[in-house]
């Protein structure tokens, strides 16, 4: 169709509001010492889907009808091997965890390439395989207390994410919803 403007949105899942400071100091430390972008605390449960603005927002509200409250525990503190998963929170692949992300990417259609990995992304960049491991020990010293942090995921939010901005500035968040507990 000429002339329908599509984006690309993602579906993150949010973490509560009284553990945004400990995440952000984190990840604005990492980011002093070893550069990227800035973004906010998030798992995704939905990566980049081209759809209109429409579309987005229907298929967001049906998904977020089909997930319930749920809690999340990190692992550990991990290092990726691309750009937006560079160092990261390695989440419990809990079976709430995996569900999820899996009615979402159902109700959107989305098929990932790789099998999903529940994180949230500390730092985003392009580091040598030597300053991601300078960079997760950073952070084991920041926060030494981070493994085994339980917390509940009761809001997800729809964004526009145009992944080819790595600077992250044009990411916007479209809605936002409050989970209901089971």
């Amino acid at each position: 169709m000429a002339g329908v403007k599509m984006d690309v949105y993602s579906v993150w899942a949010l973490p509560p509001a009284h553990l945004l400071p400990r995440f952000k100091q984190l990840m604005s430390n990492l980011r002093s010492n070893y550069g990227g972008p800035l973004f906010d605390p998030h798992v995704t449960l939905v990566g980049a889907v081209r759809l209109t603005e429409t579309e987005a927002r229907r298929l967001f509200t049906t998904a977020c009808r089909d997930v319930k409250t749920y809690t999340a525990v990190v692992d550990k503190i991990a290092t990726g091997t691309f750009f937006y998963q560079c160092v990261f929170l390695l989440l419990r692949p809990s079976p709430e965890v995996l569900e999820a992300s899996s009615k979402c990417c159902s109700v959107f259609n989305y098929q990932n390439s790789t099998s999903y990995m529940p994180h949230l992304s500390l730092l985003y960049g392009n580091l040598s395989d030597e300053e991601k491991v300078s960079a997760q020990e950073k952070a084991y010293g920041i926060d030494d207390a981070i493994e085994g942090l339980s917390f509940e995921i009761s809001r997800l939010a729809l964004w526009k994410t145009d992944t080819e901005d790595t600077s992250c500035q044009s990411w916007e968040m479209i809605a936002e919803h409050e989970l209901t507990s089971n």
